[in-house]
């Protein structure tokens, strides 16, 4: 993740209305990513507009993705860069699988949204 950082990734979800987005530093607790990302969209086609805008945010960046699961429903949308795990649902899907209790020991990064306003 040599050019995109989670709090970009995140920005860019909250930015076309993903919610509920939260970041877990998960290094040390698990053996196949360094942090995970979860985020909702409203409905299947949210989801899955959203995944198009982190593709294209990695793309930019020249990150390729390890695996992408789920495009075709939209429920639930995997995105593996190796280093993060970005996990798109439709509301429904979040809460019944809760994925954030798999991760308990994660550490819960800050994210900040609001635009550094630039003095004058």
């Amino acid at each position: 993740m040599a050019g995109t950082s989670v709090q970009e990734i995140a920005k860019t979800l909250y930015n076309k209305k993903g919610s509920n987005i939260i970041a877990l530093d998960v290094r040390g607790i698990s053996s196949i990513t360094d942090y995970v990302l979860i985020a909702d969209g409203n409905v299947d086609r949210h989801v899955v507009a959203l995944a198009k805008e982190i593709e294209d945010l990695m793309r930019d960046a020249g990150e390729k993705p390890v695996h992408v699961e789920g495009m075709q429903n939209g429920d639930w949308i995997v995105l593996d860069y190796f280093q993060v795990v970005i996990h798109l649902f439709v509301p429904e899907m979040r809460e019944k699988y809760q994925l954030e209790r798999l991760w308990p020991e994660g550490k819960i990064l800050e994210i900040n949204f609001e635009e550094k306003k630039v003095e004058e």
